[in-house]
């Protein structure tokens, strides 16, 4: 619903109102941006029972006009040309203090992403989880499990469900390459031509602007229109603002990256200036905003997992923006929240499996099995197959799981082989690697594995 307009309610306390309240009353009771740190839209405010002696609407006012203090307008605009603009409640500056705090420095980051010998692991792992949840935000049916295998099998995609994902994937690793680049509105173009490569049903969409035949709007389940974007005609123009803006440009005052990064995600998204792929091209930029501004932990972590969970809530957060002064503090708390959860997340996955990884490594040192010491990929892969009897690696996958060559992911399984922990089966022309369903015991000490 929208918000009552703030002149109407200001002329009419100017007239009296109801009760002939003073501006004094409505005004000077020190009514601040969030009250209760809750920056709520009309849909929900008007549900708050008012301080005593305000009407619902009066309270609304005296909470408008102290937003309006802390507004800065921004050099992206609506369809009709006006500014964007947002405020930095106390509810936001903790939370970009808690993303500062957490994935931008390396003292107290977690110990897995800090060591070389596992950083590419957990990386890869992360764009992996981000490739499906983007593609399953959008309508990807795939199962997590059958995207992840086909992911590290390097098997083509069999359906429209799976190159979404695949091309995901390989959006990912293209900003993962070329994040500290600039971006240039020709590079957009390539994010988005790879993200939507053999989706499409207008096999010439990829890699350019939509046209204006082709009449794109954004609706909800039941077609109700919920957002028109721009005119077709004023695409790169557009474009060519938020790209400045997402290097840093357009801006006379500082601006905080995290924000920074989060406000090109909601302008290409409001922009829609693709046939397809908007939200996940919006999505990858965010992460090479945050990547190129030095938020590194940011790259391990995957936002869209979040976000499949409410997409509602994401939804709302663009129509409470756009029907509500164009105000995108609406957004930029609502991906904050997110941002902070995500990283919270990381860090407990993180401790959790770096336990897991320990109880394998003392499971190893006291086995009278193994006689090799193994390195951190074969004791993650030991700590997969634990969880998962029968669990089926290949060197293909070992190697695409942890980014390492060929040679590197033959020796860690034929190691893992010659100590009895996986068994290995020819298969075709290539060798798998089973996992035994004694493994458990085969590591406990005892008598060794014939």
């Amino acid at each position: 619903m929208r918000p009552p307009e703030l002149t109407a309610i200001l002329q009419q306390v100017a007239a009296g109102g109801p009760g002939e309240r003073s501006f004094d009353a409505v005004f000077g009771g020190g009514i601040g941006p969030a009250p209760e740190g809750k920056y709520r839209h009309w849909d929900n405010f008007r549900h708050v029972p008012p301080v005593p002696g305000l009407s619902v609407e009066e309270y609304w006012a005296a909470v408008k006009v102290a937003r309006r203090q802390l507004f800065r307008p921004l050099p992206l605009l609506d369809v009709a040309g006006r500014p964007f603009q947002f405020g930095l409640p106390p509810a936001a500056l903790e939370m970009l203090h808690r993303v500062d705090r957490d994935a931008s420095g390396i003292i107290g980051a977690p110990e897995p992403v800090t060591n070389p010998e596992t950083q590419a692991t957990y990386l890869l792992k992360s764009i992996v989880e981000e490739a499906i949840k983007s593609s399953q935000l959008e309508g990807a049916s795939t199962t997590r499990r059958v995207a992840k295998d086909m992911l590290l099998s390097g098997r083509d995609p069999r359906d429209r469900s799976e190159r979404m994902i695949a091309n995901n994937y390989r959006a990912l690793r293209y900003v993962a390459e070329h994040k500290t680049e600039p971006i240039v509105p020709s590079r957009v173009l390539e994010l988005q031509s790879i993200l939507t490569q053999g989706t499409m049903d207008e096999f010439d969409a990829s890699g350019r602007f939509r046209r204006d035949d082709e009449n794109i709007v954004v609706s909800d389940e039941t077609d109700e229109l919920l957002h028109r974007p721009p005119r077709a005609a004023e695409l790169p123009e557009r474009m060519e603002r938020l790209c400045e803006f997402a290097n840093g440009g357009g801006t006379a005052e500082f601006l905080h990256p995290v924000v920074r990064a989060i406000l090109v995600h909601f302008a290409l998204a409001y922009d829609h200036p693709f046939v397809d792929g908007n939200g996940r091209t919006a999505r990858a930029l965010f992460y090479w905003v945050m990547a190129r501004e030095g938020y590194w932990l940011c790259e391990y972590v995957s936002i869209s997992r979040v976000l499949k969970k409410a997409r509602a809530q994401y939804a709302r957060a663009f129509l409470y923006t756009e029907t509500d002064d164009n105000d995108a503090t609406y957004f930029v708390l609502y991906q904050l929240r997110v941002l902070t959860r995500t990283i919270a997340d990381l860090h407990e996955y993180l401790a959790r499996k770096a336990g897991e990884i320990r109880d394998v490594d003392d499971l190893v040192s006291h086995s009278r099995t193994v006689h090799a010491n193994l390195n951190a990929r074969q004791l993650d892969l030991l700590t997969h197959a634990l969880k998962h009897q029968r669990g089926e690696y290949t060197i293909a996958s070992h190697r695409r799981a942890h980014g390492i060559a060929y040679g590197t992911s033959r020796s860690d399984l034929s190691e893992l082989a010659e100590s009895g922990l996986l068994i290995q089966r020819k298969r075709g022309r290539s060798f798998v690697y089973l996992a035994p369903a004694d493994l458990r015991a085969r590591l406990s000490p005892g008598v060794p594995h014939a």
